[in-house]
């Protein structure tokens, strides 16, 4: 046992006070009160892991310690001791919070054993208090769970730059947060009272882009009834999200170039320019060096979006913080279903810290509300667990028959493949393809207009 476990003994008979220190010294740092006056005041002083508390003691009774126990922010796990069985008075105890209740005479090896189980519970008890201080602490953060050296460094960074106009690219793979620390950089910032608006850019169509960022004058295109405002207007005091930069064409790049160095729009079929006060961030999950090289995203682009390049690290890069993401999603998950509180066995913690996440945070967030739905267990086990595996995740068949394909039978498979595997999701299953969503959005037109059903 280790020393650093803490209890106070609290008897108001110095014989026992003793015996009960000698006995206990080995495995305990041990601290003894002879009544209740003196208890509060040694914890007033110190936290203490463990309470033995007697229920007959002069003055304040042991039940009056118990109830000032619930003031104090770090309360010992309490057991209580008394040479009364009267049953009321252990509901009493039990009632205002104690963990357990030993009838004197008890022998050496049942308080030991009882006090094992109750440092049991006092660890466990620290641990999710430590999670949820750490979960309260990430709100400011616009929810960004983690208190790995990444992350640390990721919030440092984001709370060094939320005051400044300069431009950020945020880059990372799919489903790790980008969106939340967009957010984060808006509610730290002076903008935080402005709008907040997110585009993805991927959803919108090449010829709707346009009118979607910079709105259009009454009578500039067909079924322009009426002037409508873009999304640069909209966020004019704020900060304005495009969500995966990359999809937007080179044309369109050019002219959002001219926005971010001029600070003005024009709307389609207006005639004078218009000043937008805008704190623009972008985000990515391709490479965008790569992206410039290849001739598919515009150099000057590209360097005037990366004024503050910030990186959002993926989950495997930080697995140190999947134990206190698990209990977010978990709890999260139980509420909105209506389910009693689930607990994850260390077994399938260890399953789940040790899985791939290629998905990152969103698949485990899916990952563990898909498994509180589905089991009917009260916790969650090893075999509770709804992993993401192309084994097991997608409807298709997991071996074909090649021998009579052809190179497009091969390619249209390989992409329902990843569609069925996403559950219809064109921005992961476009990255595990290595394609545009635009490319794959060409594909799947084509597809259907084959008369093919196709996921999502």
């Amino acid at each position: 046992m280790k020393q650093s476990r803490s209890v106070l003994v609290v008897e108001d008979e110095q014989a026992t006070r003793d015996l009960l220190r000698a006995q206990l010294a080995q495995d305990f740092e041990v601290r003894t009160a002879g009544n209740g006056e003196e208890a509060l005041s040694s914890m007033s002083s110190r936290d203490f892991d463990l309470m033995l508390l007697d229920m007959n003691l002069p003055g304040i009774s042991g039940l009056d310690v118990m109830k000032q126990l619930h003031e104090l922010e770090n309360a010992p796990t309490v057991i209580v001791v008394s040479a009364d069985s009267n049953v009321s008075s252990a509901v009493d105890a039990l009632r205002e919070g104690a963990y357990d209740y030993l009838v004197k005479p008890f022998s050496m090896d049942e308080l030991r054993a009882t006090l094992d189980r109750a440092s049991e519970r006092t660890l466990l008890m620290k641990e999710n208090q430590n999670l949820r201080k750490t979960i309260r602490r990430s709100q400011r953060f616009g929810g960004m769970l983690g208190s790995s050296p990444t992350m640390q460094e990721l919030k440092r960074d984001i709370e060094k730059i939320a005051d400044t106009r300069g431009t950020v690219l945020l880059t990372g793979e799919s489903g790790t947060g980008k969106e939340l620390a967009a957010r984060a950089i808006h509610e730290l910032s002076v903008r935080h009272k402005g709008p907040y608006i997110r585009i993805n850019c991927a959803a919108i169509p090449e010829s709707l882009l346009e009118a979607e960022l910079f709105g259009h004058e009454k009578g500039a295109f067909t079924n322009a009834i009426a002037r409508r405002e873009g999304m640069f207007e909209l966020a004019h005091g704020g900060t304005l999200l495009l969500d995966e930069v990359t999809e937007i064409a080179p044309n369109m790049q050019a002219k959002l170039l001219r926005v971010l160095q001029e600070r003005e729009i024009m709307r389609i079929g207006g005639k004078a320019s218009i000043k937008v006060d805008v704190r623009v961030i972008a985000t990515s999950n391709r490479d965008l060096k790569k992206e410039v090289r290849e001739g598919r995203f515009k150099e000057d682009f590209y360097y005037r979006l990366n004024v503050i390049p910030l990186h959002v690290p993926a989950l495997r890069e930080r697995r140190e913080d999947i134990p206190m993401l698990v209990q977010h999603f978990v709890e999260r998950a139980c509420a909105e279903n209506e389910r009693s509180l689930m607990d994850v066995t260390d077994a399938a913690m260890q399953k789940i810290i040790e899985h791939s996440w290629r998905g990152n945070v969103r698949e485990l967030e899916n990952c563990l509300e898909r498994s509180v739905i589905l089991t009917e267990n009260e916790r969650l086990d090893r075999g509770d667990l709804r992993l993401d595996t192309e084994e097991t995740g997608s409807g298709r068949a997991a071996h074909l028959d090649d021998s009579q394909l052809t190179l497009r039978d091969m390619e249209r498979e390989l992409i329902l493949r990843r569609l069925d595997l996403t559950g219809g999701n064109r921005t992961r299953a476009a990255e595990m393809l290595g394609i545009s969503v635009r490319t794959l959005r060409n594909k799947i037109n084509q597809y259907r207009g084959e008369g093919l059903a196709i996921p999502g």
